[in-house]
């Protein structure tokens, strides 16, 4: 299974964002290291993972510590090392509860997901993306993994500090 795997980090209001090698991962203190190396001053760091444009990651690290994870569907870590080493130690997503009061977001999400999300969806809500809108464009007809990290990009406010780090 190949990947793609970007970290992004922020120091003060400042975006950063790197492609990471993520080959000699075997859990999530490996990939949280990997965070940690690619962005050692920052505040917040985000690790995307794009497995096979069929599966996404997101990673979490506030201040170099802190890890939090959501995996878009949790086949992914029966599938390769990677998904076991980055999603294995997960329990699915209980979707009824994430954003309960997010009325909005609620009638956005497809009623049905195809997937089993893992993890903690609402991880990035403080940065403008409620884990009930995450898990929508995870589950919307047609979107990849490397379009939801777009998007996300583009709410959160780093989509060129992605661009210049992927070229995309």
């Amino acid at each position: 299974m190949s990947y793609f795997a970007v970290a992004v980090g922020r120091e003060g209001d400042e975006w950063e964002a790197a492609e990471v090698d993520l080959d000699a991962v075997a859990d999530v203190e490996d990939a949280a290291e990997v965070m940690r190396e690619a962005f050692p001053d920052a505040d917040l760091t985000l690790l995307f993972v794009d497995a096979d444009d069929e599966y996404l990651t997101v990673m979490r690290l506030d201040k170099g510590d802190d890890l939090r994870t959501f995996g878009s569907d949790a086949e992914y870590a029966s599938q390769s090392r990677l998904g076991e080493a980055l999603l294995g130690d997960l329990e699915p997503e209980d979707a009824e509860e994430i954003d309960s009061e997010d009325e909005e977001s609620i009638a956005a999400r497809p009623t049905e997901l195809d997937a089993e999300p893992v993890g903690e969806a609402d991880l990035m809500r403080d940065l403008g993306v409620p884990g009930s809108n995450l898990l929508a464009l995870c589950a919307k007809e047609g979107m990849m993994p490397s379009d939801v990290v777009a998007a996300v990009a583009a709410a959160v406010g780093f989509a060129e500090a992605l661009e210049d780090a992927t070229g995309a």
